[in-house]
């Protein structure tokens, strides 16, 4: 039995922490609050940008997964310090540094996202992502830490709830056929990476040392739009056709005068107006995870959304 220790447990990290206590491992979260202990998981409450203490805590760790995040309106001054914190716990205990990351760091581009493009977003939230990678791979590089990253697009699944764009603002209104409206042009082509998915592929990546030192994306299905997905999971729902409509750019600005999250996403509507596709071959090619089969994300998300109180009809 290896020791894990996961940063955050919020969608992503509770997914890799509960995979990794199947799997076998002795599993330590890390939050700030701390939360009550569960089968396989120790939870310890502490700042995980104190490096003194997010170092002791990781103490006999194989694998260091980052899977918190700052308030999306707080990146821009509370990433760094925690980048530097988590660099800094696993060079002090040699356990690999698995970062869950996103695809700001490209910025627009044309056509499908790979690996392999620069990072070379120009606002700010893209830019303070692509400096959290830019500073672990310096740091892999030099030989002073071992490091990795995932990128997924946007979660998708059981146990995405309020940020999720396929989640809470719509699977209530789903169940009940209500209309639901999305953020930008509801048939542009859009992936929706799968939340089991990217808990896989963490964990496949801490394992497998060829897979460190570069960027993967997790194994991700064909894009399809936000009306093609809602049509699905209605569908699967038994709740017949239920109408997808734009987010008019008048209601979302007066949102957006209330919620911090609505305001910070002008930066990244691109992604909502036009194509955003994840290309996951160089994954799929290189190591064995593979996106679970839509047929059987949808039947699960609808089926944990309907058990979630005051989700259902």
């Amino acid at each position: 039995m290896s020791v894990h220790v996961v940063i955050g447990f919020g969608p992503a990290g509770a997914a890799t922490a509960r995979l990794l206590v199947d799997k076998g491992h002795s599993v330590r979260v890390i939050t700030r609050s701390g939360r009550s202990p569960e089968p396989g998981i120790e939870h310890i409450a502490l700042d995980a940008t104190d490096s003194e203490a997010l170092t002791e805590a990781a103490q006999g760790a194989v694998a260091l997964y980052s899977c918190a995040a700052p308030p999306y309106h707080r990146w821009a001054a509370e990433w760094p310090p925690l980048a530097a914190s988590l660099c800094a716990a696993a060079e002090a205990t040699g356990a690999v540094l698995v970062l869950l990351g996103n695809l700001y760091g490209y910025g627009p581009v044309d056509g499908p996202l790979t690996e392999d493009l620069p990072l070379a977003a120009t606002g700010t939230k893209g830019r303070v992502r692509a400096a959290v990678w830019e500073r672990a791979h310096t740091l892999h590089r030099q030989g002073r830490i071992k490091a990795v990253e995932v990128r997924a697009s946007d979660f998708f699944g059981p146990g995405v709830t309020d940020g999720g764009h396929l989640a809470g603002r719509v699977m209530p209104r789903l169940l009940r056929g209500a209309p639901v409206s999305v953020l930008g042009d509801p048939d542009a082509p859009h992936s929706w990476t799968y939340l089991p998915d990217v808990a896989r592929a963490l964990v496949e990546v801490a394992g497998a040392e060829q897979a460190w030192g570069r960027p993967w994306h997790v194994p991700t299905q064909p894009p399809l739009s936000a009306r093609e997905m809602v049509e699905r999971l209605a569908s699967r729902a038994g709740t017949g056709p239920v109408a997808v409509r734009r987010l008019p750019p008048a209601a979302l600005a007066l949102a957006s005068l209330f919620s911090p999250l609505l305001r910070e996403l002008k930066e990244i509507r691109y992604q909502f107006e036009r194509p955003f596709v994840l290309d996951s071959q160089a994954y799929e090619t290189a190591l064995s995870v593979r996106a679970t089969p839509l047929d059987e994300q949808i039947a699960a998300t609808v089926d944990w959304w309907r058990e979630r109180p005051g989700s259902g009809r």
